[in-house]
Order: C-alpha cells, then structure tokens, then sequence
C-alpha cells in the first residue's frame, strides 16, 4: 500500500492549448482559471509559453508572447525569478517543447546549458 508521501509525490501543473498565440496572450489577461506559472502551448505555431502579467515564449518562435531577454550573468533561476515564476514553471515549458520537437529560445538555452 502507499503512504501519504507516495500517493501525493507530484506537482500538479496546468498546460492550457490554445489555436493562436494571440488568443494565448489575450486569454492570460482575461481569463482567472490560468495562473501565474500555468503552461500555454499553440501547436500551428509552434509556441510554448509561460503564464504571467506579460506571458513569454521559451521557445525560438514566440508568436504574441514576449520573448526572453536574460541580462548578462543572469542563471535560468534568476531569469525565473526576475519574471516572477518558478524555475520549475519554465523548465516544464522547456521540457514540453523540447518533446514536442520546437526549437527552444537561443539565450533560454544556453542559460540551460549553463
């Protein structure tokens, strides 16, 4: 049998699919059912995004989200945080783009490898 800790050993985390990135970046700001951190993902156009005040694309092709502008020695956390999500948040995003096979944000990426 589990115990408690195994049963509830995951992070819960919400990826919301959206038909443009438009729609994506509007839905953001009107909608109260996606929070800051929530995943946004725009197939046709290949996006992956982040949720929050000015929702943001981890991956090249940022359609209307904005795009990552890490400052000079910044780390993938620090990145995070001056966006005020969790790094977690972003690495999700990263890890579902890289599977669904969109290329990842050049300056994201090399913050990664980092």
């Amino acid at each position: 049998m589990l115990t408690d800790s195994e049963r509830f050993a995951f992070v819960p985390y919400r990826i919301h699919v959206f038909e443009t990135s438009g729609n994506a970046y509007d839905a953001v700001q009107t909608d109260d059912r996606i929070a800051t951190g929530d995943l946004l993902l725009v197939m046709d156009e290949a996006v992956v995004g982040v949720a929050m005040t000015w929702p943001f694309a981890v991956t090249a092709e940022p359609g209307h989200l904005h795009q990552v502008a890490p400052k000079a020695g910044d780390t993938f956390a620090q990145l995070a945080t001056s966006l005020g999500v969790e790094p977690a948040s972003m690495s999700r995003a990263v890890t579902l783009a890289r599977q669904l096979g969109f290329a990842i944000e050049p300056a994201l990426q090399s913050l990664m490898a980092a």
